[in-house]
């Protein structure tokens, strides 16, 4: 006697793990986010050099850069923006495929940015941190005589 496969083992070789585009697309915006994240912080340092080297050529104070609190609030922005889509991107593929997320490539390539994005975004608060405190002696002008 001949038994057909039950309902059961129907539906776990339907739930495959499909990897569909918009899973590609949002894996790959997490290490985008986690880059621009760090180029942000990188940036508020080149701006903060831009701005002691035209004090020093113009022998005078200027105006702080506003470009620089900017630039200085869009590197934790941006990396907490990676968690954030690392998580829906779980949740989506939790839901979808009754995977966890490193099941998936996609998946596990979004997980192993976000995790190495928790060190970014401590580097990112600190540069915040560093871009609202005031320089202990200023810049130095040098020789205006």
């Amino acid at each position: 006697m001949e038994t057909s496969p039950s309902a059961a083992e129907f539906h776990d070789t339907e739930r495959k793990s499909p990897v569909t585009p918009g899973m590609v697309i949002a894996a790959l915006l997490v290490p985008l986010l986690a880059t621009l994240g760090v180029a942000s912080s990188y940036k508020v340092q080149s701006i903060h050099g831009d701005w002691v080297d035209r004090q020093q050529a113009a022998c005078r104070h200027m105006p702080f850069p506003k470009m620089e609190h900017v630039a200085a609030w869009s590197g934790p922005v941006l990396g907490l923006s990676a968690m954030v889509v690392c998580l829906l991107l779980a949740r989506w593929i939790r839901r979808r495929c009754g995977v966890r997320i490193w099941d998936t490539w996609p998946g596990l390539s979004a997980f192993v940015f976000a995790m190495l994005n928790i060190v970014a975004i401590l580097l990112e608060l600190f540069v915040l941190w560093a871009a609202y405190t005031p320089d202990g002696s200023g810049p130095i002008l040098g020789d205006c005589g």
